[in-house]
């Protein structure tokens, strides 16, 4: 069983086979498209001489929060952050919707690597188009709505926060901080940002501070010391290491890069993979090569 902290589609592009998220278990034919959100586990059974093809979509939910750290492109993410144990993952071909996805998807493969401003939009706006397609499917199903409607007001009790964020976050930002703004306590801002997110109080600050570094680095031509202070870091080092951990590549060299007019590294954007399998009985999933899985994890 895999369990990972970045969202998954795949879409069965020929065959059948059965995935098992958690501990339930969905029949899927050709045509159909999975959700999976973050931290469930899953896998893929496979039927004895059964041969299946799978195109899967990997992203972290940074590349489209940390853009603003608004509420509104939060939203984008409900069908994944809403996921409870009766969801419907599996979305059927008879929708109409896994073949959109599927064409979306197969944009976003053409244009990675995104090495230009232009290809990096573009990615980001075909994967905005998926997730749309996403929302508005959920939205009829009325377990759903509910569960959207909750998110949302979820999401806004830490509006607070996130407005903070934005206005400071050159400024040393303690939990109690955070909790206070949101009127809550410390250990309960932590258990809430994470279920409601998906994500940890300081991964996101700490995202949110290194995208705020990138369009320093490539628009500004002050110091990394100077940048590092900008956004909130006190200690060059560990902003050095935090930036190579999230982004692939140094601040140093993504600048260099930059400066010649392409994107570096692992810069944000998802990873899109094509798994075909020809089965003998039950098996785990084939995993991503490693630089793969590295990739889906640096979205910024």
């Amino acid at each position: 069983m895999n369990r990972h902290r970045y969202f998954e589609l795949y879409f069965v592009s020929g065959g059948r086979t059965t995935a098992q998220i958690e501990d339930r278990l969905f029949p899927v034919r050709e045509g159909d498209l999975v959700v999976i959100g973050s931290d469930l586990y899953h896998r893929t059974i496979d039927s004895p001489g059964s041969r299946c093809r799978l195109t899967t979509l990997f992203f972290e939910p940074e590349l489209i929060r940390v853009a603003d750290g608004s509420v509104e492109e939060t939203e984008y993410l409900i069908p994944f952050l809403a996921q409870k144990s009766d969801f419907p993952h599996v979305i059927p071909a008879a929708t109409g919707i896994p073949a959109e996805i599927a064409e979306l998807m197969q944009r976003i493969h053409r244009q990675l690597p995104e090495t230009t401003l232009r290809g990096r939009l573009s990615v980001k706006t075909y994967l905005k188009m998926i997730l749309l397609l996403l929302a508005n499917h959920y939205s009829a199903y009325l377990g759903t709505q509910e569960d959207i409607n909750r998110k949302r007001v979820e999401l806004e009790r830490l509006r607070p926060l996130f407005d903070y964020l934005e206005k400071h976050y050159d400024s040393p930002i303690l939990v109690e901080d955070a909790a206070r703004l949101c009127a809550m306590s410390s250990s309960y801002l932590m258990y809430f940002f994470k279920h409601t997110t998906g994500q940890t109080f300081l991964s996101y600050l700490n995202s949110f501070r290194i995208a705020k570094a990138q369009i320093l680095l490539t628009t500004d031509d002050k110091s990394l010391a100077s940048i590092c202070q900008e956004v909130g870091f006190c200690n060059q080092s560990y902003f050095g290491l935090v930036f190579r951990k999230l982004v692939g590549v140094t601040p140093l060299a993504f600048r260099h890069r930059a400066g010649k007019g392409c994107w570096v590294g692992h810069m944000p954007g998802p990873s899109l993979t094509t798994q075909v399998r020809a089965s003998e009985g039950t098996r785990e999933p084939n995993l991503l090569p490693r630089d793969y899985e590295l990739a889906s994890r640096r979205l910024v």
